[in-house]
């Protein structure tokens, strides 16, 4: 569950593991555009009918989880990408 209304942030990070029960799944960082506080989610978290990846620099909407106040989670990304741009 979520707390609060939505926020949105700009993803400054992409690290190749450490989210998921294992660590094994990629892990992101958003840093909030009003607070500049900064919270991880993993791929799990980014709700999209296209692609399930963001790269840094790109603007989502994101809840700050109620469980773990440093956790991002049901993060929207507010560009999609033309996949022929995407793949180049």
């Amino acid at each position: 569950m979520s707390s609060g209304v939505p926020r949105q942030g700009t993803i400054v990070d992409r690290r190749p593991s450490g989210g998921g029960l294992s660590g094994t799944l990629g892990s992101y960082v958003v840093r909030d555009d009003e607070d500049e506080r900064y919270y991880s989610f993993d791929y799990r978290q980014i709700v999209t009918e296209g692609f399930r990846t963001i790269r840094t620099g790109e603007q989502v909407r994101f809840h700050v989880s109620a469980e773990s106040p440093d956790r991002a989670e049901f993060v929207i990304r507010l560009d999609q990408p033309d996949p022929t741009e995407y793949y180049r």
